[in-house]
């Protein structure tokens, strides 16, 4: 049973919301704030904490580099379940800090890439200041408003380098800032997807509306291999709903894929086709099949459905007992 939950912190992060969202993380349950990613990934692997909440994909910025690097290496994970929300972002500083006085502005990597047009048209000579989370660059501003020790840059020293900060309008208010402008995503539809990672083990029920996660590596690159792995879901009328090539790091133009397909592994279809795949990958990484946040039901094409599946198996097994 997952009591202790490890999630991208500080208080106030998009990922503390999701985790807010997550019924298990209520309930007299441990939360423990981790400064990245990985640093949460590795804690669930030496069992600090029995699961974790870690951003995945954005609807903007597609995929999230440091968890499917995460995911794709190490200790097996698997995920459990996901969670979708919704980002809003605001431009927060101090109080008695206008508009007119930002210079600088302090936010996570993927947040800033989701407000660029709004800040090249509203704040064209601000300068970006990349920090931890949307959440830390609140924090930080926060810790300067009142005084507290810990209030320094990125560097460690002195005052921030950034006198704003684009975070989620629950992080400006938990740290004490004024909102100078509400609304400055430049998609105001986007949409963050998180999931829960455990350690392998009891594997959710399929529930029709399943999701399944997994890392494809080739046994060599080679015309048409992409194609090659591909072919065994379309084969088998399985939708894809994420494809992304990631480095392997082990020498250049070497990728592996982290895929998201429609269904679960206990679906005839689904298991028919990773069984092709570990027959031709080097490594095919299982990262779990759960519900999907959404629940929309899978789609099963015709000749798709598990009795169609079984009734193959059955007709094969009959030739060879004999049978005609």
């Amino acid at each position: 049973m997952t009591t202790r939950f490890g999630y991208l912190g500080p208080e106030g992060t998009f990922t503390s919301m999701a985790l807010d969202a997550w019924p298990a993380a209520g309930d007299g349950a441990e939360r423990v704030a981790f400064g990245s990613v990985g640093a949460a990934l590795s804690a669930l692997r030496a069992g600090d904490v029995d699961g974790a909440m870690v951003p995945i994909e954005n609807s903007v910025e597609g995929g999230v580099s440091a968890t499917l690097d995460a995911l794709a290496s190490g200790d097996p994970l698997v995920v459990t379940g996901e969670v979708l929300v919704p980002v809003r972002f605001v431009l927060a500083a101090r109080g008695g800090v206008s508009l007119a006085d930002v210079r600088a502005v302090g936010t996570h990597s993927h947040a800033w890439a989701q407000v660029r047009g709004w800040m090249a048209t509203h704040l064209p000579e601000a300068v970006y200041v990349p920090t931890l989370s949307t959440a830390s660059a609140a924090e930080t501003l926060g810790a300067v408003h009142e005084g507290r020790a810990g209030a320094v840059d990125q560097a460690g020293a002195g005052s921030p380098q950034f006198d704003a900060a684009v975070c989620a309008p629950a992080a400006a208010s938990l740290h004490g800032l004024s909102t100078l402008a509400e609304g400055i995503g430049d998609m105001q539809s986007a949409v963050t997807r998180f999931v829960l990672v455990a350690r392998p083990g009891a594997m959710p029920a399929p529930t029709g509306a399943d999701k399944t996660t997994v890392v494809l590596y080739q046994r060599e690159d080679h015309a048409g291999g992409l194609l090659e792995l591909l072919e065994q879901f379309a084969a088998r009328g399985i939708n894809m709903t994420r494809l992304e090539s990631r480095p392997t790091k082990e020498s250049m133009g070497a990728y592996c894929f982290s895929v998201d397909v429609e269904g679960h592994v206990l679906d005839e279809r689904l298991g028919e086709a990773l069984m092709g795949l570990k027959r031709i990958c080097a490594e095919v990484r299982f990262l779990g099949s759960y519900p999907r946040a959404d629940r929309q039901p899978a789609t099963v094409g015709p000749r798709a459905s598990d009795a169609d599946f079984a009734a193959a198996r059955e007709w094969i097994q009959g030739l060879r007992a004999g049978g005609a």
